[in-house]
């Protein structure tokens, strides 16, 4: 009985032996990769890098929202279909509403004074739109009302607007959007003008006009409270393929103060992007406009858009990097004003558009004109 005691406690330790050895290298491993990751953790932190996409002008004409009217409503859902895989992958993708969605209920209008259903927003929403801009010269087409209707619906299915407010508590918040990823990027909007129709007295809220003098304290106050700034502006010359002086004036405005990124609408053409230095060094990522996304305007080179993508990438240190700009070229794709669809296009064939090809080269090279790294995306 001692013996076979003896025996059973000597297997109970060598079991127990080779158990605990086999804990202890599992354990060992554990530790081993936790003080690693510790080690890395501090020397070398993960990566903070986000991406942004932006598109222009969702210039809704009747056309647009008569082929979108369905028996209950409107869906511009299917509009998007074809390029809301490229909107959804971008951590944060801005869209310039052009139009105010100011519902059915106050008369729904084209140009040249606009007005479209809130069902625009539902499809901006549905295809991964985070951030709208409303600072356009169409913003005060149907005044006041239009406006604060807008907003509600903006407010209820819980997008981010900026450019217009409905009130000054409402302007005097600015437009953050904090990511998982720990960079916080600010959006800031402002116009050139509103077709001439007068801001009214004392709600100068309803719309942000440029002003140097006011976007300075706004962007100085955004840089102190976001990682990155990301600047819309609505400007230019309609229907010119390069910028004007003012435009190109206002770019280096905003480098010098600091700013990540414009991007511009307005023109309804595609107009190149580039790099503008500021008086600090820094380097200023510029889409001088995007032209329209969707609209019913029949031109062909107004027909011809693109989602810009760019990423922002955090350093150790807390500077933001922007790089990796790319674009992926659009189409405004209809048939006797009906069957309205945003496609790459890439997509489109001679039948569909004759020289397709051809004009697809045409727009990467004019895009690249002063950006000749520019990444052309491939559907």
């Amino acid at each position: 009985m001692k013996r076979k005691g003896i025996i059973f406690i000597a297997v109970f330790l060598i079991a127990f032996s080779l158990l605990a050895g086999c804990n202890d290298t599992t354990a060992s491993e554990s530790k081993g990769h936790e003080k690693k990751a510790a080690k890395v953790d501090k020397k070398h932190p993960p990566k903070q890098e986000i991406s942004i996409a932006a598109i222009g002008d969702m210039l809704i004409h009747s056309q647009v929202y008569e082929d979108a009217k369905t028996e209950t409503g409107y869906d511009f859902t299917p509009m998007l279909k074809e390029v809301k895989p490229y909107l959804e992958d971008a951590t944060i993708t801005i869209a310039n509403q052009e139009t105010m969605i100011g519902g059915e209920a106050i008369g729904l209008s084209s140009y040249p004074t606009f007005n479209s259903p809130f069902e625009v927003g539902d499809a901006l929403k549905d295809a991964g739109v985070d951030v709208v801009t409303l600072a356009n010269n169409h913003t005060l087409d149907k005044g006041e009302k239009a406006i604060q209707r807008a907003i509600e619906h903006w407010e209820k299915i819980d997008l981010m607007y900026t450019g217009a407010y409905k009130n000054e508590e409402d302007q005097s918040k600015l437009r953050i959007l904090e990511t998982a990823e720990g960079i916080d990027v600010a959006f800031l909007a402002y116009t050139y003008g509103t077709n001439g129709i007068p801001v009214p007295e004392g709600k100068d809220y309803l719309v942000n006009v440029i002003n140097k003098e006011q976007m300075a304290k706004e962007i100085e106050k955004a840089k102190q409270q976001a990682d990155a700034v990301i600047l819309n502006l609505h400007f230019g010359t309609e229907y010119q393929m390069l910028p004007n002086e003012n435009q190109k004036d206002l770019a280096q405005f905003a480098a010098d103060q600091g700013v990540h990124a414009v991007i511009g609408h307005h023109p309804h053409v595609l107009q190149p992007v580039e790099w503008v230095e500021g008086k600090n060094g820094n380097k200023t990522f510029v889409a001088y406009s995007l032209s329209n996304f969707l609209s019913g305007q029949d031109e062909l080179y107004r027909r011809f858009g693109g989602i810009l993508k760019f990423t922002l990438t955090k350093s150790e240190n807390e500077e933001i990097e922007l790089h990796t700009p790319a674009f992926l070229p659009t189409f405004v794709r209809y048939k006797d004003e009906a069957d309205y669809q945003v496609v790459p296009m890439k997509q489109v064939t001679d039948k569909e558009l004759e020289g397709a090809k051809n004009y697809y080269k045409e727009i990467t090279g004019h895009m690249r004109k002063w950006l000749p790294e520019l990444e052309i995306i491939e559907p």
